[in-house]
């Protein structure tokens, strides 16, 4: 690992820049023990003090902030603002695609550590997590990813071996691929172009083109209800009453408790 002055945090980590403060964590301590000096194979005093630097800065929001600032390095628009993730035939095919890129991408930048978070998701899709559940459990159910029990998401072989496969046959992953599932130094997004993808179902040339920068609007899923319940009568009221015998069970009953004894007397 470079010790210089230079030194990026984040690549000297192995990590994304959109990694959370977990993923930072649990990073930290596993190389802390391949560099700390008491390690005889693998230690190294000069990066451990490194590490503990890049530790320090990423891991105080406050710290990370201004030092994100300083990188020079500016936040890709989200895979939604060229990606219709919203029309009803390619919209549910292209999440999936954009799940898979994101995952690749790890995988391939950090293949120690491949976990990506749903919120890491989302936040690269530009698309709520709510709506992702669909997508995560059918690409889980055909074995392309599968979920940690810290609720983070990784990228299998197959799944590998779809995209490597695929991405020749379909350009809107293609697409997802090379346009940088991770910030890229100093580039200025701007008028992102859209992506146009085949359908064969549009009307005219047969082709829908995604506009930049586009908006998505969802149903508020939080939204109170009314009860059509309320004002209304009990249907059960004047009802027939269909019982062969009509008895009122609740009344009636012996006391079960006459004549019990005390059970810690030995009665």
């Amino acid at each position: 690992m470079a010790t210089t002055p230079t030194t990026d945090y984040y690549e000297f980590l192995q990590i994304s820049p959109h990694a959370d403060a977990d993923t930072i964590h649990r990073v930290y301590r596993f190389l802390a023990a391949r560099l700390h000096p008491d390690n005889k194979v693998t230690g190294h005093a000069e990066n451990f003090q490194l590490l503990k630097k890049a530790y320090d800065v990423l891991s105080n929001p406050v710290t990370r902030s201004a030092y994100d600032a300083s990188r020079g390095y500016e936040t890709p628009p989200p895979f939604s603002a060229t990606v219709d993730f919203m029309d009803q035939l390619d919209g549910e095919v292209n999440r999936r695609l954009a799940v898979l890129a994101v995952l690749y991408f790890r995988r391939r930048t950090s293949p120690n550590f491949p976990e990506v978070s749903l919120a890491e998701i989302e936040e690269r899709m530009g698309f709520p997590r709510d709506y992702l559940d669909f997508t995560m459990w059918y690409l889980a159910k055909k074995g392309y990813i599968s979920r940690a029990d810290n609720a983070q998401f990784t990228l299998s072989a197959e799944g590998v071996d779809y995209i490597e496969e695929q991405r020749v046959n379909m350009p809107i992953l293609n697409k997802l691929l090379t346009s940088g599932s991770g910030p890229s130094p100093r580039a200025k997004w701007t008028n992102p172009e859209p992506v146009v993808v085949r359908t064969g179902a549009e009307s005219g040339n047969g082709t829908y083109s995604a506009s930049a920068q586009k908006e998505i609007v969802l149903p508020a899923t939080t939204d109170r209800l009314t009860d059509r319940r309320m004002g209304k009568q009990d249907r059960r009221i004047g009802a027939p009453d269909l019982r062969t015998k009509k008895v009122e069970r609740r009344f009636n009953l012996p006391e079960r408790r006459v004549h019990t004894g005390d059970r810690r007397l030995g009665n």
